[in-house]
Parts: structure tokens; sequence; C-alpha cells
């Protein structure tokens, strides 16, 4: 039988990576990224993918590709939330604009099915609830999570209008082996790292704000988990469902890493939630998909593959 195509925009960083990994057991996996976009990501398998570089921002780049696909894995995004508040405008038009235009394309393209990822640890914004659900109020306090609620509610404008297929996986804190440690990519990796070379620690707060964490493999399954569900729900939180403080992860590195590191505490950022935890419920049910990788065991492997990789680097003096 011949395999389906996939397209993942942003297939080259760090979920997209893996995402690509997993799917090629099965698929034809294509993915879509900028010009001259590091490869180290993707350096294992890279012969075994179709790789196309672009600017997502100019549909022509890209407009080709749809006449053969069967899945599209929308990871494509521009900005961060730490940063998004500070240029509103650019992200939206960098990052909700051309999914339009990409969205334009696809009510033409019926049998194309996408998948947004969304993010679960922006998109609702503070609340009181403990554990998040999908149809939680929505009131997210930067511009990255109304940027990915904006993409949200066009899917379902466009499904509503144009029977665009579509789901949607709103993701919590994820980690994993592929995240940029050395540009603070990642509060596992990069405390992990800094833990390693003897730096301190930055904290945002007093440490107890509480996020739930998922490992990047758990992530992906459920993710993959989209391609051929049938079923009536387009939203689904993909998360572990438990959530931590800050000084719970510190506390669990220090263990593995054995360690006591400095820890410097500096003020709130105000687009820091106070609490964020994805009730998983649903996508356990609806999906047959449960997070398996526990976070001991998941900052565990993140710490033994930094571990191997700047030891490689003799210039940095590790614990």
């Amino acid at each position: 039988m011949k395999k389906q195509n996939v397209l993942i925009f942003g297939g080259g960083g760090f979920i997209g990576s893996h995402l690509a990994q997993y799917l090629l057991r099965n698929y034809k996996v294509i993915i879509f990224e900028k010009e001259g976009f590091s490869r180290k990501n993707i350096k294992e398998f890279e012969d075994d993918i179709e790789i196309i570089e672009g600017d997502f921002q100019n549909s022509r780049d890209y407009e080709s590709l749809l006449n053969d696909v069967d899945y599209i894995f929308h990871l494509a995004w521009s900005t961060i939330h730490e940063s998004s508040n500070k240029n509103c405008q650019y992200d939206v038009a960098s990052n909700v604009f051309p999914t339009i235009a990409l969205l334009e394309m696809l009510k033409r393209k019926r049998n194309i099915k996408i998948i947004f990822v969304s993010s679960g640890g922006t998109v609702y914004g503070n609340s009181n609830e403990k554990k998040l659900k999908e149809q939680s109020m929505n009131n997210p306090i930067c511009s990255y999570g109304i940027s990915k609620l904006m993409v949200e509610k066009y899917l379902y404008l466009y499904s509503y209008l144009y029977k665009v297929n579509y789901a949607i996986a709103r993701l919590p804190n994820v980690y994993g082996e592929r995240q940029q440690w050395y540009k603070n990519q990642g509060l596992v990796s990069t405390f992990i790292y800094n833990m390693l070379t003897n730096k301190p620690l930055i904290v945002w707060g007093d440490g107890f704000t509480i996020r739930d964490y998922i490992y990047v493999h758990d992530a992906v399954k459920g993710i993959a988990k989209f391609l051929h569900y049938k079923g009536n729900y387009k939203i689904f939180n993909i998360s572990s469902g438990v959530g931590y403080s800050v000084n719970d992860v510190i506390e669990k590195i220090m263990k593995i890493v054995n360690c006591k590191p400095e820890i410097i505490y500096k003020p709130k950022r105000d687009f820091d939630v106070n609490s964020n935890v994805l009730d998983n419920s649903l996508a356990c049910t609806e999906l047959k998909w449960t997070p398996q990788v526990t976070i001991d065991d998941g900052i565990n492997i993140v710490y033994e593959w930094i571990y191997h990789h700047i030891q490689q680097v003799s210039t940095i003096n590790i614990v």
C-alpha cells in the first residue's frame, strides 16, 4: 500500500523534528522550513525525508506541495510568548495572516486534514480552575496566546464555511532532547545545563508557579493520534495532567545532577500565569492515548542527553 504524505510546517524544530521522526515509520514525511535552517535536529534521519526550504509567509513557496499531501501539521511560528507582547503587530502579521493564506488554499482541497499545534500554556490565561478543560474560559495575557487562539478560531470558521478538516492540539510545557538549552529554550533543559556547568538558575517569581510538563515523545504520540481520529471533537489537551511548581522541578533536577545550584529569584513577569495544568481526560478517552513518561524519568533522559552532548565540548567544566 502506498504511504500517505504528511507535510510538517516547522518540521526542523524541537517538537517538529520528533514528530517527523516518529511518523517516518508509516508515512512519507515532507518538512517545510525557513531557508538556511539548522539541520541539527534532523541529521539522524535527514536522508529519509523530503526537505523544502522557503518562507511560510509567502504561500507561493509551498503551494505546489499541497497537490499530493494527505495531512498537514502546522508548527511554524515566528514568535515566543516571552517576547510577543513587545510587538503584537508582528506577532499577528507573521503568524495569523500566513495561516489564513494557508486556509484559503485548503478550502479548495477538502481531502487534506490540518492539525494545528496550539499553546495550552497560554491560550487559557489566568484561571482559578485546578485543571483546565478544553472548554474552559480563554483570556490569554500574552499576544502569543491570543494569536494561537485566533488561528484556532479561524480553523473553526473555515471548517464551518468551507468544510476544512482540522484538529487542534493544545500543548503545555514540552521538554525533551533537542531543546536548545544554550538559548534558554525550556525550563527543564536550561536548568539541567546550568547545574551541569555551575551557572545560576534564574527563576521569575517565587518559584511556586505551577506548570504541566510533558515529555516530547509522549506529546508527539498524542499529536499523531489526530491523523485518523474521526470523532466529533476538534480540540484536545495533550498534556501530563499533573502540575509541578518551578521549585519542585528544581528539586527533582538537583537529585539527578547531584548538586546545589545558586538560585536567583527575580520579580514575576507580567505574562506568566500563576498556574497552568491541563485536563487530558478527553484525549485519553477519545484518542486512546495516555502519557507514559513520568517527569522524573523524563528529566533523567534529558540529563543523560545534555551530559553526553556537552561532554564533547572540552572548554566546559561539567559538574
